[in-house]
């Protein structure tokens, strides 16, 4: 049975709501909790939006069995070395329910904020797996050097590491060839939105991500590692509607997500507020099909 995890934003205005959406989604039995690493979203730009570190370091102490999580931390404007910091202090806070969703990040706002110039998608592709493989280095080694082209670290101390070992579980975000290949010799889980640039039909959108798992796992064979060495991941975007219109649909929609090997499915904690994300209508039903 796929596990069933939930995105909860954070927009949710007092921060306080935020962690009761944390608690309520851990009282249902929900796998991990994530919540959006960014600086702004343009959907929800108007919004109040907080950082996700401090949200998720106050969702740790407010929770003892829920893991907890970014979707996804990326180079538009994290560096390895802070942010390897951070990611320690909050696995220490959780005592180990940490997992760091990480992807090459897209050409939004977050990537402009700093004042960079606008980059390809390839020029992305080969920042995120410099940084990606800093991350690595950081998070596994009590102390690391080393200069690369786009990033560096010099004498950066990571005392006492991570609760978990060797280090957090990263979740790699990832459609396109490079990032697969970052994914297969990095990740311990893989996350996919679906077909890269915007919605598409049902059908579609299984032929799509069923390339892609197929992908993955050629680039898992390439490297050594087993098929079944990385969680695979689906996470439904905010306006998705089609897996929720009956209960047949949506076991239909599981049904399909095992034969393709997925191990876990996320949406977005109901939004009492906007309405958006799973209809709070049908989250009994969504969690009676995960066993929950």
């Amino acid at each position: 049975m796929l596990a069933l995890s939930a995105l909860v934003l954070p927009d949710r205005d007092p921060p306080a709501a935020f962690i009761a959406d944390v608690q309520q989604a851990e009282a249902a039995g929900l796998r991990t909790v994530w919540t959006y690493d960014h600086l702004t979203w343009p959907a929800l730009r108007e919004r109040p939006w907080y950082a996700s570190v401090p949200l998720l370091a106050a969702a740790a102490v407010a929770t003892s069995r829920v893991r907890l999580g970014t979707q996804v931390a990326t180079p538009n404007f994290r560096h390895p070395v802070t942010f390897a910091k951070e990611i320690m202090t909050l696995d220490r806070i959780s005592g180990g329910r940490l997992d760091i969703g990480v992807g090459a990040g897209s050409e939004g706002p977050d990537a402009l904020v700093l004042g960079d110039p606008p980059r390809d998608r390839r020029e992305r592709a080969e920042r995120f797996a410099e940084w990606l493989r800093l991350l690595d280095q950081l998070l596994t080694q009590p102390v690391t050097t080393l200069r690369g082209e786009r990033f560096s670290a010099v004498d950066a101390h990571q005392i006492p590491g991570c609760v978990q070992r060797p280090r957090v579980p990263l979740t790699v975000a990832a459609a396109g060839p490079r990032a697969l290949r970052s994914a297969a010799r990095f990740g311990q889980a893989w996350v996919t939105y679906g077909p890269y640039g915007g919605q598409v039909d049902p059908e579609s959108w299984f032929r799509a991500i069923g390339d892609q798992s197929a992908a993955l796992t050629r680039e898992l064979e390439a490297t050594g590692r087993a098929a079944a060495s990385v969680r695979r991941i689906v996470q439904l975007a905010l306006d998705v509607r089609w897996p929720f219109e009956s209960a047949a649909r949506y076991a239909d929609f599981l049904g399909r997500l095992a034969a393709l090997g997925f191990d876990e499915v996320t949406v977005h904690w109901p939004r009492a507020d906007d309405g958006r994300g799973l209809p709070a209508d049908v989250l009994e039903s969504v969690l009676a099909a995960h066993g929950l």
